[in-house]
């Protein structure tokens, strides 16, 4: 009897240190999988990682004097460590930066359609992509003619979201698309990052400092500190650990929010520490 094989992840990055100016280690040993098809967070406060993680899985780290020093990423059974940003564009995989960067001197159909700069499959099919992009954000089908700069911040992450989507990645990465977002305008985000997974089969990989609601969304989570991964585990599970609520939900075990004097001396009663 053949005994049947777990499929590899689409994107695997493998105990990956890296170093900036060749002197300053920001990621030490890091290790994720992220399966085709699922929506995987990946967690922590400011300084901890995660963005430099989406950069070097992004090929975005040599602008800046980083790189990969150990270890290696893997995507869709291509080997992407160091590979230059717009290669691992055309591999499928594509990130929606932090602060949401639109081109604010185009119109919200312009920046849109700019995404689609990479393919090779026709103008119809751009067209049809483009007016799927409206369908999923109902918002900017009302803006399609209006200067992005003049568009809300909640319109803005939009418009970045539906910009990377028209490349038709196999993976989408969201570095904190809550950031700077009114709650109800989160919600419709993450809402719409639902959407994006189920209706477009896309594989998703969302970096947030908002615990509760990436893990309300993904079905695996990480969560990082000081460049490392200190502790993974299936999300409903993870909103369970009293550790979790305490130090990212801000939740007690009495029910109540935790103090910044308590706060300040976390790190000595971390399980994990």
């Amino acid at each position: 009897m053949k005994t049947i094989q777990a499929a590899s992840p689409l994107l695997e990055v493998n105990n990956i240190e890296v170093v900036y100016n060749d002197i300053i280690q920001v990621l030490r040993g890091v290790s994720l999988n992220v399966p085709e098809g699922r929506i995987v967070a990946l967690l922590g406060t400011n300084g901890a990682g995660k963005t430099t993680t989406l950069r070097a899985v992004s090929g975005l780290l040599k602008p800046e004097n980083g790189y990969i020093r150990d270890g290696y990423i893997n995507f869709d059974s291509r080997d992407i460590t160091n590979v230059l940003g717009t290669h691992v564009v055309r591999h499928g995989a594509v990130m929606v930066p932090e602060g949401r960067r639109v081109f604010k001197h185009l119109t919200v159909d312009e920046n849109i359609r700019v995404g689609s700069i990479t393919r090779k499959d026709g103008a119809a099919r751009v067209r049809d992509d483009t007016q799927r992009m409206y369908a999923l954000f109902p918002r900017l089908a009302k803006i399609t003619n209006r200067l992005a700069g003049y568009c809300s911040g909640g319109e803005q992450q939009m418009i970045a979201i539906a910009r990377a989507l028209m490349s038709a990645p196999k993976m989408l990465m969201l570095d904190e698309p809550s950031l700077g977002l009114a709650p109800l305008l989160v919600k419709e985000i993450f809402q719409n990052i639902i959407k994006i997974n189920q209706e477009l089969n896309t594989t998703i990989l969302v970096v947030e400092q908002n615990a509760r609601i990436a893990l309300d969304v993904s079905g695996y989570a990480y969560i990082m500190e000081a460049g490392k991964i200190v502790l993974e585990g299936a999300s409903h599970k993870l909103q369970d650990n009293p550790d979790v609520k305490e130090f990212y939900m801000g939740v007690t075990q009495g029910g109540g929010r935790k103090s910044f004097k308590e706060v300040k001396s976390y790190k000595r009663r971390k399980r994990w520490m």
